[in-house]
């Protein structure tokens, strides 16, 4: 029980350190548009929809990897409602965003987002640069005061193995 007390010690502090520090207008707004995209896997589906129509040779992997977004949306929702992990509340500091739901573990941002990335580096490994844009969605989410780090830690991590599970020839 020590152990598990010392982690959520350290994942509460570096949500504070993450909602505390580095915060302006600018950078506010920034991480607030990375959280917009992020909804629903919808920038995944866009992605994924615009890849099919520049790489016809791979077009059906590529809508297959987009679909992916709002697929992972649906698992890592089912994860939530088992585990029912509340959102943080930091006092004096309000979240920064809205949330469809209460619940906060595991991140969806972070498990889409991640998903959507392997499954697409998956297709062509130059995809693999889409990685930073699932980083800052991820990323945002402490930032902005929507979930613990170990929440987003635990979306990127099951993210990655949907990504790797998901079938691409899905439209073959």
């Amino acid at each position: 029980m020590l152990v598990g007390r010392m982690l959520r010690d350290l994942d509460s502090r570096l949500l504070y350190a993450m909602r505390t520090r580095g915060h302006g207008p600018r950078a506010e707004a920034v991480a607030k548009a990375l959280g917009t995209i992020g909804e629903y896997g919808a920038v995944w589906l866009a992605i994924g929809v615009v890849l099919a129509f520049a790489d016809g040779d791979r077009r059906e992997q590529w809508l297959a990897a987009g679909v992916l977004g709002p697929v992972a949306i649906g698992l890592n929702f089912a994860v939530k409602l088992t585990v029912r992990r509340a959102r943080p509340v930091l006092e004096g500091l309000p979240p920064l965003g809205g949330a469809p739901s209460s619940l906060s573990f595991p991140s969806a941002h972070a498990t889409s987002s991640f998903a959507c990335a392997t499954a697409m580096a998956r297709i062509a490994p130059e995809a693999a640069a889409l990685f930073a844009i699932a980083i800052a969605i991820a990323a945002c989410r402490p930032y902005l005061g929507m979930h613990y780090p170990s929440d987003v830690l635990a979306g990127a991590l099951l993210g990655t193995a949907i990504g790797l599970a998901f079938p691409l020839g899905l439209f073959d």
